[in-house]
């Protein structure tokens, strides 16, 4: 399953300063001028039947997961104070609150010092087990619950903390619309892109995010379902092996305008 994107950043970068990341002067998508777009999630019965996509597989992944789970929930406990699970809230479906479950990967209560910050490079927060649970992804599977309890599906956009949500909303015009559908453990944009470091970087995923919801598709969901495996093996690779995807290319197709710095 693909890990929560771990946003990097050179310093750690709070919620208030989300809004102070100026656009380029260039005049390519200026982030404060919104532009006319329209992003629907398509009815076909596969959008009909997803929840109980969701379910089949959740519950089979589930068990196959739970003796891996124990293990590292086990190796979490030994190593380090505190619980070997981690919630946390998340945004959802339409803007609704749920919380997300992981596998603690970082010291506990760690953000009664740092402060609610993303991660950054080398983040003195992570665990020595939690660096190998982040590299391999597994610190993700118990969001395989989230499924079951129907705040999440298999593939979708990733779900955001609701300390920055407000701040990206303001920058990015268009980025409340990554809420029609339910978030995923797994994505487009994950599949193609790094962790985040700036306004602009966010700005390429909700390109992809978008394009997602517009063209959401079994077939799409199985290729990145695919791509996910292969991504936890060879990072970014699956992307480029299922799909021929860009963010300029997805924000074309869904006219949207963004930055072009990287693809």
């Amino acid at each position: 399953m693909y890990a929560e994107t771990h946003t990097v950043v050179q310093e750690p970068l709070t919620a208030t300063d989300m809004i102070h990341v100026r656009p380029s002067r260039s005049g390519q998508g200026n982030l404060n001028r919104p532009v006319a777009i329209t992003v629907i999630v398509p009815v076909t019965w596969y959008t009909s039947c997803k929840r109980l996509f969701d379910l089949v597989a959740a519950v089979c992944l589930l068990i196959l997961a739970a003796p891996i789970i124990a293990i590292c929930a086990l190796l979490v406990k030994l190593t380090s104070r505190g619980p070997a699970f981690y919630s946390q809230t998340r945004v959802g479906l339409g803007g609704r609150p749920f919380t997300i479950w992981k596998l603690r990967s970082m010291y506990h209560n760690c953000e009664q010092f740092s402060g609610v910050v993303w991660s950054k490079k080398g983040d003195p927060r992570v665990t020595p087990i939690g660096r190998f649970l982040r590299r391999s992804h597994l610190d993700e599977l118990p969001q395989l619950w989230n499924i079951l309890m129907g705040d999440m599906s298999l593939v979708g956009p990733r779900p955001e903390r609701p300390e920055f949500v407000p701040q990206l909303e303001h920058a990015l015009p268009h980025y409340h619309e990554r809420l029609l559908v339910l978030p995923g453990v797994t994505g487009l944009a994950q599949v193609h892109l790094g962790p985040d470091t700036d306004l602009a970087s966010v700005e390429r995923k909700l390109a992809m995010d978008l394009y997602y919801i517009k063209t959401l598709s079994f077939w799409n969901d199985v290729k990145i379902v695919l791509a996910t495996a292969v991504h936890v093996l060879r990072p970014y690779k699956g992307g480029k092996l299922f799909f021929s995807l860009t963010p300029q290319r997805c924000a074309k197709a869904i006219g949207m305008r963004i930055r072009d710095t990287h693809s």
